[in-house]
Formats: C-alpha cells, sequence, structure tokens
C-alpha cells in the first residue's frame, strides 16, 4: 500500500521557489539573450528575491520563534526550511555576482559602456561630479550620529546606506549613517570626450565627499549596506470596523518591520561589521556578503540611461484582434465568444470594452473586479467616466492585493469619488477573479456581456505577461458572473452555477473530480490524459489526485512556471507526470486545464493556480471553453507550449530543472516566439484579404 503522506514524495515550497529563481538567473546567462535584457533578468532575481525574504523568510522566522514544531508536506521544520533557504540563497547569490562579474560588466565594457570608480575620472568628470554632488546631492544627505543620546536610526526597508567609522581618540572611534537618497537617480551618466558612455554609481560620489558631512571628525571607512525587513501586513480582518483604515496602517508599518538579510559589502572592516550585527540583532546566516554594487535591481534602470536598443529586444508590438477590427464591439460579442491570447493579441479591446460601456447610452451597469492595476489606468478613468455618465458602476477593488495595497487605496477613493460603488472584498479572503460585467438593453431586453480572464486588468503587465481572455454574452455565463457579484456585494448565497466553478465553494472539488474521472477513465482502458499550465502547483489534496491517476496509467503533463510541490521520477507514483517550467521573454501567467474526458476533452480558463490558497482562502473562477472553434485554438496553444525546446526546462526527481533534450529535434521551437509569429501571421492576412475585398477592377470598356 503506498503512503501519500510521505515526505519523500513532495518537494518543499520555499525551495521550490528558488529553484524558479534560479531559472530566472539562467536567463541572465543566457548568451542569445541581448546583453540588456539579461541585466534586466538579473534585476528580476533580485527584485524576487526581496519579495520571498519580506514574506515568506519573515513567516518562517515568525513561526521558528513561536516555537512552532510544525513541519510541511516535505516534513521539514520551519527552523530547518530556513536553514536550507540560508544554504541555498547564499549559492545562488555567489552565481548572480560571477554572472555579473565574469560576464555581464565586462560584456559592457566591449560594448564601450564603462563603470568608473571615483579615482578612474579624468579631470573633467571630476569637476561635473563635484558640480553634481554640490547642487543635488548634498541638500539632500543627512548624516546620522550613532551615541548615547542618539540611537542607531530605524532605517526604511530595502534602503542603501553607507556606515561611517570615525575616529575619537579620546572617547574612542564612534559611527554614524548615511541613507543614499533614492530620489535622484543611483546610475549617474558622466560626460565623455571618448565616445564611450562613462557612468558612476551615486553611492561612489558620496563616498569620495563623506569628508564634507563630517568636517569635525576623520572618517577612517565608508561600506554600503542594505536592510531587507519583514513586510508581510498583519492584519485583523474579523475585529476590524474599518479595513480600509486597517490596512493604511498596516502599510505604514511595512517599513519597519523586523529586519531578516542584511546585505554589506564584502570589504567591509570588522569594526563597522560588527556593529551594524549587534544594533540590527541579525544572525550569521542572514548576513551576505556582496563583491560588488548592492542590489541588483538597479539594473532595471540601466537601458533607460544608456539609450542602446542595439543592446535590447527587438520590438514585439501587440497584434489587434482581428474580430474587432472596426466592428462594433458588442455585435461582434453578440454574434459569437472571442478568445484572446495576450500579450501576443493586445489588451486594447479589453480597454476598450469599459470605455465603450462607459459612453454607451444604453449601458445601464458595469461591475468590475480589479486586482492588480496600473498607476495610470485606462480602465478606471473609463469607470470614473461611466459613473459620471449615470451609469450604475460596482468595482471591487482588492485592497489586500500584496504590495499593491497602496495603490488600490487611492483607487479606491477616486472611484469612491466618482459615485462608483465600491466594494473593498470579503472578511477572509482576498477576490483573484478577472471579470467584468457589462448590462446593456436592447430591442430582445437586457444583454449581459462578460470578459472573462486569467489575469490582472492591468495594461501595462497586459504587454509583459501571458495571459488569455473571453467574451461573451452567453447568459449561462452571464448568469454565473451576475451571481459572483451578488455575492461579493451583498448577502447572497453562492449558486448551483450554470457553468462556471467557483472558490472557496466548488473550484477544488471541480478539479479533483476532473482528475478523478480521469483516473476512472484509464482503469477502464478509455482515453484518458490531463494537461495543466499554471504558475504554482502546492496543494498537497491535488497532488495526491494526481498521483493517483498517473498510478492509474493517466498520462499527465503539467506546465509550471514556478513552485511546483510534486516530485517526478517516483517509481509507481508519478511515473506518468513530466513537469516543465518555461521562463522567457514573457512571464508565463496564463492558467489552462485540459481533461481529455474519454476523447470528449474538457477545457477550462481560470484565475487560479493549484494553490491552497487560491482554493481555499481567495475569489476564483474557473470557465469552460465550449465553442469548438476556441477549443482548438486552446489546444494549439497547449501543443506548442509542451513542442518548446529552447525556453522549457524540465523537472528532475531532485527538484532542480534541466533543458529539454535537442538530439533528434526535427525543429528548436520557443513557444512565446512562435506564438507571435502566428498573431500575426494570421493579422498579416487577414489585412491583406480586407484589402482585396475593397479592391473593385476596372473594367476595360469603362477606360476612357
Amino acid at each position: 500500500m503506498i503512503d501519500l503522506n510521505n515526505k519523500d514524495y513532495y518537494y518543499n515550497r520555499e525551495l521550490s521557489w528558488l529553484e524558479f529563481n534560479i531559472r530566472v538567473l539562467e536567463e541572465a546567462a543566457e548568451k542569445s539573450h541581448p546583453l540588456l535584457e539579461r541585466f534586466n533578468f538579473l534585476a528580476i532575481t533580485a527584485s524576487n528575491m526581496d519579495e520571498f525574504f519580506m514574506v515568506r523568510v519573515a513567516g518562517l522566522i515568525t513561526q521558528d520563534f513561536s516555537g512552532s514544531k510544525k513541519t510541511d508536506p516535505a516534513g521539514m521544520t520551519a527552523k530547518e526550511q530556513i536553514e536550507a533557504i540560508s544554504e541555498k540563497v547564499h549559492g545562488i547569490v555567489q552565481r548572480q555576482y560571477n554572472c555579473l562579474n565574469r560576464t555581464l560588466l565586462p560584456l559592457l565594457d566591449e560594448n564601450n559602456i564603462r563603470f568608473l570608480n571615483f579615482g578612474d575620472l579624468k579631470k573633467e568628470q571630476k569637476d561635473y561630479v563635484k558640480t553634481y554632488f554640490n547642487t543635488t546631492i548634498y541638500p539632500i544627505l543627512t548624516p546620522m550620529a550613532i551615541d548615547n543620546s542618539r540611537p542607531f536610526p530605524l532605517l526604511a526597508n530595502k534602503s542603501l546606506n553607507l556606515i561611517i567609522e570615525l575616529k575619537d581618540e579620546e572617547n574612542g572611534n564612534k559611527f554614524a549613517v548615511v541613507q543614499i537618497p533614492s530620489v535622484v537617480p543611483r546610475i549617474v551618466k558622466l560626460p565623455s570626450e571618448t565616445g564611450k558612455t562613462e557612468l558612476i554609481f551615486l553611492e561612489e560620489i558620496v563616498t569620495a565627499y563623506i569628508n564634507k558631512l563630517f568636517n569635525a571628525n576623520e572618517v577612517i571607512s565608508a561600506y554600503c549596506f542594505r536592510i531587507t525587513r519583514d513586510a508581510d501586513l498583519e492584519i485583523d480582518e474579523e475585529d476590524s470596523h474599518d479595513l480600509l483604515s486597517e490596512i493604511e496602517d498596516s502599510i505604514k508599518q511595512r517599513k519597519w518591520g523586523a529586519p531578516v538579510r542584511l546585505e554589506v559589502d564584502k570589504e567591509i572592516c570588522r569594526n563597522s561589521f560588527d556593529f551594524l550585527k549587534e544594533r540590527l540583532e541579525i544572525k550569521e546566516h542572514e548576513v551576505y556578503m556582496i563583491p560588488n554594487v548592492i542590489d541588483l535591481t538597479v539594473w532595471f534602470s540601466l537601458g533607460g540611461i544608456v539609450e542602446r536598443p542595439d543592446l535590447c529586444n527587438e520590438p514585439m508590438p501587440p497584434v489587434p484582434v482581428i474580430e474587432f477590427e472596426d466592428k462594433d464591439m458588442f455585435q461582434v460579442i453578440k454574434e459569437k465568444d472571442v478568445l484572446m491570447h495576450h500579450p501576443y493579441q493586445s489588451f486594447e479591446p479589453v480597454v476598450n470594452f469599459v470605455k465603450n460601456a462607459a459612453k454607451d447610452p444604453n449601458v445601464l451597469a458595469i461591475k468590475q473586479t480589479l486586482y492588480r492595476v496600473s498607476s495610470n489606468s485606462p480602465i478606471i478613468k473609463a469607470l470614473i467616466e461611466a459613473a459620471e455618465n449615470g451609469k450604475q458602476v460596482t468595482v471591487l477593488v482588492e485592497l489586500k492585493a500584496r504590495f499593491d495595497e497602496e495603490n488600490n487605496i487611492n483607487w479606491a477613493k477616486k472611484l469612491e469619488k466618482a459615485g462608483c460603488h465600491v466594494i473593498y472584498g470579503l472578511v477572509g479572503l482576498k477576490t483573484h477573479c478577472k471579470l467584468c460585467l457589462v448590462v446593456r438593453r436592447e430591442e430582445e431586453g437586457i444583454v449581459r456581456y462578460c470578459h472573462l480572464g486569467t489575469g490582472n486588468y492591468n495594461d501595462k503587465t497586459a504587454k509583459l505577461y501571458t495571459d488569455m481572455g473571453l467574451f461573451t454574452c452567453k447568459e449561462t455565463i452571464g448568469s454565473d458572473v451576475s451571481a459572483i457579484f451578488n455575492c461579493l456585494s451583498g448577502y447572497s448565497k453562492y449558486p448551483k452555477w450554470n457553468k462556471i466553478a467557483a472558490a472557496p465553494t466548488d473550484l477544488r472539488e471541480m478539479f479533483i473530480k476532473n482528475i478523478e474521472r480521469e483516473e476512472r477513465n484509464a482503469l477502464d482502458g478509455k482515453p484518458a490524459k490531463i494537461i495543466a499550465k499554471m504558475n504554482s502547483l502546492v496543494d498537497t489534496g491535488i497532488i495526491k489526485a494526481l498521483y493517483r491517476a498517473s498510478m492509474a496509467g493517466v498520462k499527465i503533463e503539467l506546465i509550471v512556471r514556478g513552485i511546483c510541490c510534486l516530485k517526478t521520477g517516483i517509481p509507481t507514483v508519478s511515473d506518468n507526470i513530466t513537469v516543465r517550467s518555461i521562463v522567457g521573454r514573457f512571464l508565463e501567467h496564463s492558467r489552462i486545464y485540459y481533461f481529455e474526458n474519454n476523447g470528449m476533452p474538457e477545457i477550462y480558463l481560470a484565475s487560479a493556480d493549484w494553490m491552497n490558497r487560491n482554493l481555499d482562502r481567495r475569489v476564483e473562477v474557473a470557465f469552460p471553453i465550449e465553442n469548438e472553434e476556441l477549443k482548438k485554438k486552446v489546444t494549439d496553444i497547449i501543443d506548442i507550449t509542451l513542442r518548446d525546446n529552447l525556453k522549457a526546462k524540465i523537472q528532475q526527481p531532485d527538484g532542480s530543472y534541466k533543458p529539454v533534450d535537442k538530439r533528434g529535434a526535427k525543429e528548436l521551437l520557443s513557444s512565446q516566439m512562435e506564438f507571435y509569429r502566428l498573431a500575426k501571421s494570421e493579422y498579416d492576412s487577414f489585412k491583406k484579404i480586407s484589402k482585396e475585398d475593397i479592391f473593385v477592377p476596372v473594367k476595360a470598356e469603362e477606360v476612357k
């Protein structure tokens, strides 16, 4: 009897996430990427790591501090996870800086882009830097002395600082801190007569003129350091009378959480290091010695400073959606469902859907969920316009969207001020589903037009994330979407759905039911297959169901971008399961679930991953693709994704990932590039046909 609770059948969630970040780091080392894109991947690994420490590591530290001996499905306590994470992250940091120091910076130099130390500057450059320091930087700087009357300052999360040791022969050396300003660019472009682009870091300039801040004492040393703090919000939703103000107060505290990581210049002297460690109460394993520039997210800004398009990706502008070209959107949706694949196809129809509804005199109401939106969102502007035009506008703004809370609070207030009915979400649940409902008065009565998606209503990330969206005015779907909004805004109970499945009520049940049906079909000798694409696979209930299906002979192909706690290669348990991850130019974000169903495939798109939080603690929606033409489209997307042998990597039994074996491959295929090629080719063909349709040949007898 196989025990599916065996800890050896599961991979630790945090270590699996670190494996994902290694795959991103491998893209920074990938020679086929243009140079500035490689710097961008390096910056992504650092940004990912910041959030990992602020949330996941911070949570484990809190758990360990409480004395918890609880273990995860892989059998690891919080303390054991912290130790394993520390060991793995120290190795990743070494790989990050090997990539930077040995490969990327030398390649920059080869392309006539150089970072200079202060001592390397020519006279005219020193004059420029001196003037820049005196006029721009110096007025911003605040030296913070540390003594009996002035305690160690409370430094903001992720801020870059200098620890200064000052000579004091009478009382012994003393220390001070200077924060590197974040309000001016950290990379400073220098005047250059060599034809090269020459740059210097802001902290290099501040260090060079540090004596000006401490002219009463001799400066012995100055070294950079950076603190990462616990930034996970703790909100008591049950006892909160005002969720908005509760979250606002919690955001203010985020900057000052307990330190969970210290990054410090590798060259730091012992005195300064010991002083920092003692004052920050940081443990040895929480310290990371950095052999170059601290905080690799600085490389996000490099492309905008050096202005070298030859070192960047070729532009891939989203392709217009053929169905909506020069046509009335509502009429098109009324005639047939429209499926879109972003970012290959434009997100503009989604924006126009709300814009058109805001202006259309026949539209009576708009209802929409918003999880993450851009800072200058055209969708929110359209919702405000709709309210000002007298339409009933209901917007659920999820205030608990991590690290977007402040942005969402600002938008919620503006929407309310414009007359929209704003819902802040449900107690204990995050609303993560992506829904937009437009209620329109037409000759035959009220018609509900819906957009359901796998990704956020964010016009900026829609150009960077792969997602899918469906426009439909099917009454069954419209009725379900209306019911969801009634549950979110009032006291309605979740009904028996017509078509969708929703968390936290029946989404888990739907997935388990479909997996078990494939298991039964395999045992009965019928066609059985599961293909699932998602961001993360963590839920043990789903994993166990997949293991049972695999043992029954179901072929299971999983496409999991990030965390995957399921293990492949377990004899008799997961022999029939493969897991692949694709990390490429775009962030894989769409969720697709395919069940063979004895030759009558059922396909769902969803806002949810197979994670405990998505299935039990969030409002999520999965919706079926039933139109045969659209089913074929989704099946083709799955097929191309599975044939990717350039960007896909396959999970190994130890949890690591290796590139697809290309030996004997008939073609080399990047799924993302292929999707764009197909979208562009289809659109170009459409435009060509359209031109031929409007061309009327002149008859010979008509020529004068």
